[in-house]
Formats: structure tokens, C-alpha cells, sequence
């Protein structure tokens, strides 16, 4: 039995191997801007201010 082709986070198509897990260089970046523009979130309570502020 074979393993399910992974499929692009992304997009959906098929990964490459050259830009694993992604399918391509720009879904890649568009992964990037997405990390970069605080498009991914942890879930739990909101930070309550920096430590050094309080000090």
C-alpha cells in the first residue's frame, strides 16, 4: 500500500521536492508574508506586556 501524495499547505497541488511542503516558490513566500504579517496565531490568552516594562 502507498502512502497518500502530500498536498501544497498553500495551494492544494501536489508538493515538489525542490520547495517541500510546498509546490512552489511562490507559495512558499506566500507562506512567509503570512508568518511575517502575524497570520499565525497560537491559541490561549493574549500576551499581557513585555517582562522588561514592568521592571
Amino acid at each position: 500500500m502507498t502512502a497518500p501524495k502530500r498536498k501544497c499547505p498553500i495551494c492544494g497541488k501536489p508538493r515538489s521536492e525542490s520547495h517541500a511542503p510546498f509546490c512552489s516558490t511562490r507559495c512558499r513566500d506566500r507562506d512567509l508574508v503570512k508568518w511575517l504579517d502575524d497570520g499565525y496565531a497560537l491559541p490561549g490568552p493574549p500576551a499581557s506586556g513585555n517582562s522588561d516594562d514592568e521592571a
